[in-house]
């Protein structure tokens, strides 16, 4: 679900060695809505007798959400109405929207700091919002879905790949999932203000 009221842990000054990590969906940018018009129009490719489904601003669909909505349906039209959502995404790039407050402090660190996408976006549907918004150079390094094995902690696995410290690292994040991820991997710094210099 996307939120611009991130919970912020304190105010703090950010310095060269801290490393930024940024979330994408929710986070950087908006993309709820996008992300239901693509599941909408997979639902109707794959079995256009479904009831449509409604847009819920609280309740990002996903497979999870499609299985409660229609039990009826099987792994294999599951998985094909996920693909064809991912087919059809680009079409809706136009509803997605940058969340300013987190792209003003990327946009701002980008030049002094790393700043790593760590999302459990996968690469094709990510690379395309970050190009339709022109983000990819505000980056220094990409984690995707398919670089995280077995679906575990998305910061777990950036921390351990980049062979970095987690005190280093400051996160952008609004899943409360997530969140609790990055406190599982030690991060100390997720969602603080900024104090200007």
């Amino acid at each position: 679900m996307a939120n611009d009221n991130f919970k912020a842990n304190k105010k703090i000054e950010i310095d060269s060695n801290h490393i930024l990590f940024f979330d994408l969906d929710g986070t950087l940018v908006h993309t709820d809505y996008s992300n239901y018009l693509a599941y909408k129009k997979a639902l109707e490719l794959v079995n256009p007798k479904l009831d449509k489904i409604k847009y819920n601003p609280n309740k990002r669909v996903n497979r999870t959400i499609l299985k409660e909505i229609f039990p009826q349906l099987s792994n294999s039209e599951l998985s094909k109405i996920v693909q064809e959502k991912e087919n059809c995404y680009d079409e809706f790039l136009l509803y997605t929207k940058i969340n300013q407050s987190v792209f003003d402090i990327l946009q701002k660190y980008s030049v002094t700091n790393k700043c790593v996408l760590v999302t459990n976006c996968r690469k094709n549907r990510a690379t395309s919002i970050l190009q339709f918004h022109d983000l990819t150079s505000l980056f220094n390094l990409f984690f995707f879905r398919e670089d995280v094995e077995n679906q575990s902690n998305k910061f777990k696995n950036a921390i351990e790949k980049m062979d970095t410290p987690p005190e280093n690292i400051i996160v952008f994040e609004n899943e409360e999932i997530e969140i609790k991820n990055a406190i599982k991997s030690r991060i100390k710094i997720i969602n603080p203000t900024i104090k200007s210099k």
